[in-house]
Formats: C-alpha cells, sequence, structure tokens
C-alpha cells in the first residue's frame, strides 16, 4: 500500500479559539495564538485501486484574504487539485474509488472530475449534496463495528469508511491498515493536531454532542492503535503522513505556530 498527500495549500493560520472552541466558545481561548494552517487531502494506492480521500476546493475556490480578526485563513495555494495529483504521478483515469469524508466544498469541490471512479459517502451527505448516479454509492455503514466505532464499511482489503457524526451529520472518516500501522484520514474532527492532544473540540458545524462522541472514540482509538493521524487541515497532516508518526496522547508533539 502506498499512501501519499495531495497537497494544494499551505502557510496560512487558525486562531486557537477556532482550533479549540467548538465546545466553550472562540472567546474563551487566546486568540493572538495562531496554528499552522493547510490544505491537503490523500491517495492511497493498494495496487489494485487507486483510491482518493475527499478531493480538495474546487479550481475557483477563492482565498480569503486575512485580516486581525480573521479565525482561519486557510493559505496560500501551492497547485489545483488536479495538478498535484499529476505531480504525484497519477491521471484522473487512475482513479478507481473516491471516499469523501463530508460535504463541504473543501472535501469534495473536484469530484465531478472523475466521472468513472466509484464515489463513497454516507447516504445522509449523498443526499444532501442530491448526488445520484451508477457511481454514487450511498454508504448506509452495514458492516458493523470496527474496533470501538460502531458503524463501518469495509470498502476494499484493509480500508474502511467508519461513521463519525458530529461535525456534518453524515461526516465520516477513513482508516487504511498497513504493516502494522492504522491510518486514519479524518474529515475536521479536529482542524490541528494540538486540538486532538488538547482534548478540544474544533468548530463544530452541525452536532456538538455527536461530534464529542465521535472525538472521544478517536481518542480511544488512537490511544489503543498505533496510528498516523492525517489531518486536512494542517500541515501535520503531511509531517505525520512523512515520518509514520504514531499518535502518543501523553507525548504532544512541539507546536509550531504560524508566524
Amino acid at each position: 500500500m502506498i499512501i501519499k498527500a495531495v497537497k494544494t495549500i499551505d502557510h496560512g493560520f487558525m486562531t486557537q479559539g477556532f482550533a479549540f472552541g467548538g465546545e466553550e466558545g472562540a472567546d474563551k481561548f487566546d486568540n493572538s495564538i495562531k496554528y499552522r494552517s493547510s490544505i491537503q487531502n490523500f491517495l492511497i494506492d493498494t495496487g489494485d485501486d487507486v483510491i482518493l480521500v475527499d478531493t480538495g476546493v474546487p479550481s475557483s475556490f477563492p482565498i480569503n484574504e486575512p485580516d486581525e480578526t480573521t479565525p482561519l485563513f486557510m493559505g496560500d495555494q501551492v497547485t489545483g487539485y488536479m495538478d498535484a495529483l499529476k505531480e504525484l504521478g497519477y491521471e484522473k483515469e487512475d482513479v478507481t474509488k473516491i471516499l469523501l469524508t463530508h460535504k463541504h466544498i473543501d472535501h469534495s469541490g473536484e469530484v465531478k472530475q472523475f466521472p468513472n471512479a466509484e464515489v463513497y459517502l454516507s447516504k445522509t451527505e449523498a443526499e444532501e449534496l442530491n448526488y445520484e448516479g451508477k457511481n454514487i454509492i450511498k454508504v448506509e455503514f452495514d458492516d458493523g463495528a470496527y474496533h470501538n466505532f460502531e458503524k463501518s464499511q469495509k470498502i476494499v482489503d484493509g480500508v474502511y469508511l467508519i461513521e463519525a457524526i458530529g461535525h456534518t451529520t453524515g461526516n465520516s472518516l477513513v482508516i487504511a491498515e498497513d504493516d502494522g500501522l492504522f491510518y486514519m484520514f479524518q474529515g475536521d474532527i479536529t482542524y490541528t493536531d494540538e486540538a486532538l492532544y488538547e482534548n478540544k473540540l474544533s468548530v463544530v458545524f452541525e452536532d456538538i454532542e455527536k461530534a464529542r462522541e465521535t472525538f472521544d472514540n478517536v481518542r480511544e482509538f488512537v490511544k489503543n492503535n498505533p496510528t498516523v493521524y492525517l489531518s486536512t487541515h494542517t500541515p501535520y497532516g503531511y509531517e505525520n503522513l512523512e515520518n509514520k508518526a504514531v499518535v502518543d496522547l501523553e507525548n504532544p508533539p512541539e507546536s509550531i505556530y504560524y508566524e
């Protein structure tokens, strides 16, 4: 199995309130502290399938200009999603499956570029996006529990889509098993790894109670299984992948702050 980061946006920031304030509110934190932000999605090459985990922002997506009140500046565009995919050595025709963690446009933006790929997402998100077609797989998570997560769907050997409600009501995460490690691709359960270690919910759009339940399950899983935590909105996402860095909740890495 080969796992690669599809890097598109980098050198941004998020305030501590945005990163930590999902339950308590952004004003309870020091918003002069700014963590790094980026956008990368991921590719899993099993040898038989080329699987995308989310498809980045659309090519026309406007990048916001930050000021002193900006809670999240995603960053500067490094390259477009399709160009980033080519730089990794893949053409769109190579992609056989797409796993969408949730409906937001920074995760589903370029899915229409892949009309021949099977697109897996929760039934809830598929219906909210009005996704239809023979290639749309509306997942109902009927393969039972996966470790401590109640509902999952096996996609191929070693790759699972897991119900992870909260950030949105149809939110999912992906886990890939390879060489004794569990690679967790999480769709905005946290925006930065500091939130994972500090046990703080990042911004929640739809269901705070379910988001807390999901987050508790994530923390239990990474505590009990050697997990490489792969986020969309922080450089830790690609750094953890490059270093095969396993989560140790008792020993958080030293933060690198935005300057």
